[in-house]
């Protein structure tokens, strides 16, 4: 296969997404806003049709997935534990201020898993979904993960420091096997960016 293409969704909100916590690794379920934003994305998604759709293992991703699938007339193939959040370590739960600064070091927080391990492990995750993609016989890929790990491996992927990821919206990107990563929508917006990879 030469192109497959990922529709990269940040799961719903949680609390403690609104209360602006860092939540990593820990299993924060969806709250309802959360909820209703999983089965808005249904209407942007179903322009699309999908062969396989993953998620983290998470609750909040797991849920997100689960809602979307069920919106879209699907089922959730997969958990893949390698789409899970970023460990915050001994910062998870935090909001900003003097506790949370006095953990902080370059590349993310002590305890932690650092920023380049994440968007390493988390670009290996995606490149590893080809392989599922022609599992299931095709090249579009509907996956449910976490804000930051997707950040970062968008990021690495495409070559550039890429802004948060909000909540439940569509980031399409495709790679192609000799040409690299491509992203045609972030945050629900249309953008041009190709990287040779």
């Amino acid at each position: 296969m030469t192109l497959t293409t990922l529709a990269l969704v940040r799961h719903g909100q949680t609390d403690w997404n609104a209360q602006r916590r860092l939540q990593g690794s820990t299993d924060i379920p969806l709250n309802d806003v959360g909820r209703g934003q999983a089965r808005d994305a249904v209407a942007v998604l179903s322009d699309y049709e999908w062969d396989a759709i993953v998620s983290s293992p998470l609750s909040r991703a797991a849920e997100t997935a689960d809602l979307i699938a069920a919106g879209l007339g699907l089922g959730v193939d997969r958990r893949l534990p390698d789409l899970a959040e970023r460990s915050f370590g001994p910062a998870g739960g935090m909001q900003d201020g003097p506790e949370l600064d006095a953990l902080r070091i370059p590349g993310g927080f002590r305890g932690a898993e650092s920023e380049d391990e994440a968007g390493s492990r988390g670009l290996a995750a995606l490149e590893a979904l080809e392989a599922l993609a022609e599992e299931f016989r095709g090249g579009r890929v509907l996956v449910v993960a976490h804000g930051t790990l997707l950040r970062l491996s968008l990021s690495r992927a495409v070559g550039r420091t890429l802004t948060s990821i909000d909540n439940a919206v569509l980031n399409l990107a495709h790679h192609h096997a000799v040409d690299g990563w491509e992203l045609e929508y972030f945050n629900g917006e249309r953008v041009m960016a190709d990287v040779q990879g």
